[in-house]
């Protein structure tokens, strides 16, 4: 079994990312506002540890997994399954209403290959085509029609994250994730992003920009490892634009690979320090930085998977199977493999988002 180690930089730079400024809470506008200090010192233990999970819908009994409070739930296209809108909305709101700290509801509406919602006849007119598709018909202003009308679609079933825009620079018919991508140049691909953010923003749906540090060529991560020798430089110069013009334009989170970049580190980027240290350090970003689906064959044989995630810098990690995520990181808090400020660090940066 691999065990992960985390770097004294790794550590000081997690415990630097809570900041104690007032966040605007969703009261009226004159209303007093919480500093997210104040927050957290009302909060319990296994609260705060229930923040940091992105939790898959449970399709037999979501009781147990909204009696751990999650931060956050990921719904698929079977949650959907012959539900009609006023059902969606119903359903989302009882998750909302069980947990104390509004939730994120997430899904992956990207359009083309991967659609959760638009699929459903009931709930959209026609199932949303690829970033691609509209590009190349009406350029990003198509593009951002596009969004605009799905924006106000998962707003109105009170979704209100979509992990998206798919940020990777892919040119390449032949890549993995090219159907997915832009299929531009880094240039465009950035102007892309940033415009695919600001748009959702406007309608209230939070944006997660995918998958950093940009999947080139590599292989698919949910079957197996992937490696990738690319340099540095050539992140910097190329994947590293888009993922630079989401943050500036207002991302809320960021998504961490599982490939392995070997001029970076010898692991995955969702559990490498190193990685992330370059997101909050190189690309200033400081928002929530959440793993990739930890359930995915690219992670397979890591001892503490989960704990490796946080001690990595994650705010949020996704996953399947919540007890044995939720107890092994609460076990690690409790015995102070994770320090309480590596916690309170995290579920800052999640409240503070949640909060604007």
């Amino acid at each position: 079994m691999k065990k992960i180690t985390v770097s004294a930089f790794a550590l000081a730079l997690v415990l630097s990312g809570c900041s104690a400024k007032p966040a605007v809470n969703s009261g009226t506008e004159n209303a007093e506002k919480p500093t997210i200090q104040s927050e957290l010192a009302e909060m319990s233990l296994e609260d705060k540890v229930g923040q940091m999970f992105m939790v898959c819908c449970d399709r037999n009994n979501m009781d147990p997994v909204l009696e751990k409070q999650p931060g956050g739930i990921l719904m698929f296209s079977v949650d959907f399954d012959d539900l009609s809108k006023d059902e969606v909305k119903a359903k989302i709101d009882g998750y909302k209403k069980a947990i104390k700290i509004e939730p994120y509801i997430a899904v992956d509406e990207e359009g083309g290959t991967v659609v959760r919602v638009s699929n459903h006849k009931a709930l959209a007119q026609e199932q949303y085509k690829s970033p691609q598709y509209y590009y190349n018909i009406g350029g990003i202003p198509a593009i951002v029609d596009n969004v605009e009308e799905k924006s106000k679609l998962l707003a109105s079933l009170g979704i209100n994250m979509n992990l998206a825009p798919v940020a990777d620079v892919s040119t390449d018919p032949a890549d993995f994730i090219y159907d997915r991508s832009l299929g531009q140049d880094a240039k465009t691909t950035a102007q892309y992003v940033s415009a695919v953010v600001s748009t959702m923003k406007k309608h209230n749906v939070a944006s997660c920009l995918k998958h950093f540090p940009g999947y080139g060529s590599n292989a698919d991560t949910h079957t197996g490892s992937s490696t990738d020798n690319r340099t540095l430089d050539e992140f910097r110069k190329k994947d590293f634009l888009p993922f630079e013009a989401g943050i500036d334009a207002g991302a809320e989170a960021v998504m961490v690979s599982h490939n392995i970049v070997t001029n970076i580190d010898a692991v995955p980027a969702s559990v490498s320090p190193e990685m992330h240290r370059m997101l909050r350090v190189e690309l200033a970003f400081d928002g929530i930085i959440i793993t990739d689906d930890m359930s995915m064959a690219a992670v397979d044989g890591y001892s503490e998977p989960y704990v490796s995630a946080v001690l990595a810098g994650n705010d949020m990690i996704i996953v399947s199977d919540l007890d044995k995520a939720y107890n092994e990181v609460l076990s690690a808090v409790k015995n102070g493999t994770i320090p309480m400020e590596v916690l309170d660090a995290a579920v800052g940066r999640i409240l503070k988002q949640k909060q604007k």
